[in-house]
């Protein structure tokens, strides 16, 4: 849904009568464009990069009813995995910002995000490492509501996800900016828990989870490719489940 021109329909949401807090941020966005180093190395990092090398398959099943994609197998709970850092970010310090190219760069407090038009989707997830969770409830905003208050550039094609912890994760924007897509802050009605990535993480149901980048701080949008932190260790570039798109 690229589109750029000046849309006035999200300012209010954004600044006073003066529009002074929207110069505000788009000035601090672009000052704080600088992104924070990649975590460091773990066993566990170690050990799935060795899995891309040796193009590990894991064992699955398939349930005969074409929702469950090949290789995969129901979890009956919701599995944790994280580099080994869960940072702890309150709401009243977390901002998101949404950078690259666009034409209104932004700066969104908690309270401005949770101001923007709400959405409510039930999707089913599939990690990289085998399992699948059906009908996950999620509350937040979609993807192409952030794009159009940013005002997103024609040019623009992918997009960079950038956690609290260094993480980073790059999508092309036919996947990203899909209807299923959003930055979710809640799940079953609840609050998103920080285990799995609260206050707010991105959701992005048509590919493998790793894509859904936890504790989300900042989105990218570029004209050209960047893979993040596991594509550059040896997973698939795009990591869509149905083509079992593990590893590069």
């Amino acid at each position: 849904m690229p589109g750029g021109g000046d849309d006035d329909r999200f300012k209010d949401l954004f600044a006073g009568r003066d529009g002074s807090l929207l110069g505000d941020m788009k000035a601090q966005a672009e000052k704080d464009a600088s992104l924070t180093a990649p975590p460091p190395e773990s066993k566990l990092t170690q050990t799935k990069e060795q899995w891309a090398r040796d193009k590990r398959l894991p064992t699955g099943r398939l349930d005969g009813g074409g929702r469950l994609p090949p290789g995969q197998h129901l979890a009956k709970d919701w599995p944790v995995l994280d580099l080994g850092h869960r940072p702890l970010v309150p709401t009243d310090q977390w901002e998101m910002k949404v950078l690259g190219a666009v034409e209104r760069p932004l700066t969104l407090s908690w309270h401005q995000f949770l101001a923007l038009p709400q959405v409510d989707l039930t999707t089913d997830i599939h990690c990289v490492t085998s399992w699948s969770k059906y009908d996950n409830r999620w509350g937040g905003v979609a993807v192409r509501t952030l794009a159009e208050a940013a005002g997103l550039r024609d040019n623009a094609a992918f997009a960079v996800l950038h956690s609290h912890d260094g993480y980073t994760t790059n999508l092309p924007l036919d996947h990203f900016l899909a209807d299923a897509s959003l930055i979710a802050h809640s799940w079953g009605g609840a609050p998103l828990p920080r285990d799995h990535g609260g206050p707010a993480r991105a959701v992005v149901p048509s590919l493998y989870f790793w894509k859904s980048a936890k504790w989300l701080r900042q989105i990218t949008f570029l004209e050209k490719d960047a893979p993040g932190y596991w594509e550059t260790r040896g997973y698939h570039n795009l990591g869509d489940p149905w083509k079992q798109q593990r590893y590069g």
